[in-house]
């Protein structure tokens, strides 16, 4: 897909993962994401059991959660820092070791593939901001059939790159730049949880927000400076493409 064909207006808008295109989904929610970051608190830390269900962690970046539950468990936060990148090696090894178990426990939101089929038909670049490592999104993406829909080459900002998720709308938007040199009219990334909201906006991206995950439209707003917008869902293409005007 070229990634202005057609388009006087150049778009890009970057998606959220877990909770925004994809749901967790009964005892085995997420499983093999789940058994990825347990695997490299065993192989890093030898920690038997560890689980990042013992941490809030909607909305964090793998990076900061697995800081945060090394923490909890009693692991310096200067030290699991340190290891982060044995940490992310490890996790992403044993996520591809299983990758054939991706889908348990995670299925497509509603309305997902129209719309992302809309935006693709219409030239919109697209790509992921997310807190999942590189490798470990698009496993998902692939793994749940949607991969198909998102700009050739695939690009984005992820837990590989950054801790804060703020960078890495800028650093999807730098990428995209490569794809499209002569920049973006529109930038917009979408997202279930407050701290897509305030990153988008750090980032200079317009704040979509969506409650597909577990907060509130008036938790999504109350994280914007204001300029955000929240629909319930993403089943309303029409609504979505018109809000792009293109």
């Amino acid at each position: 897909m070229e990634a202005s064909k057609g388009l006087k207006k150049r778009v890009m808008v970057t998606f959220d993962v877990d909770g925004t295109l994809i749901k967790s989904t009964g005892g085995s929610s997420n499983r093999l994401h789940r058994q990825a970051f347990s695997h490299a608190f065993l192989q890093v830390f030898g920690l038997q059991d560890a689980t990042i269900d013992a941490v809030q962690h909607h909305g964090q970046t793998d990076p900061l959660i697995l800081v945060n539950t090394l923490v909890h468990y009693g692991i310096p936060s200067d030290v699991a820092t340190e290891k982060l990148p044995n940490l992310k090696a490890s996790m992403i090894e044993y996520a591809k070791e299983h990758a054939q178990d991706i889908r348990e426990g995670l299925e497509v939101l509603p309305g997902i593939p129209a719309l992302l089929d809309a935006l693709s038909s219409k030239g919109v670049v697209i790509g992921l901001v997310t807190g999942n490592l590189e490798e470990i999104a698009w496993m998902k993406m692939e793994g749940l059939g949607i991969r198909k829909f998102f700009t050739v080459p695939n690009f984005g900002g992820f837990g590989t790159d950054h801790i804060e998720r703020g960078e890495l709308i800028k650093i999807a938007a730098s990428r995209a730049n490569v794809l499209s040199p002569e920049g973006f009219d529109l930038r917009l990334h979408v997202g279930d949880t407050p701290n897509d909201i305030r990153a988008a906006e750090y980032g200079g991206a317009t704040a979509i927000g969506v409650c597909t995950g577990v907060f509130t439209a008036e938790q999504l707003n109350q994280a914007s400076c204001g300029t955000a917008i929240v629909f319930p869902d993403l089943t309303n293409t029409k609504a979505f493409i018109n809000l792009l005007q293109i």
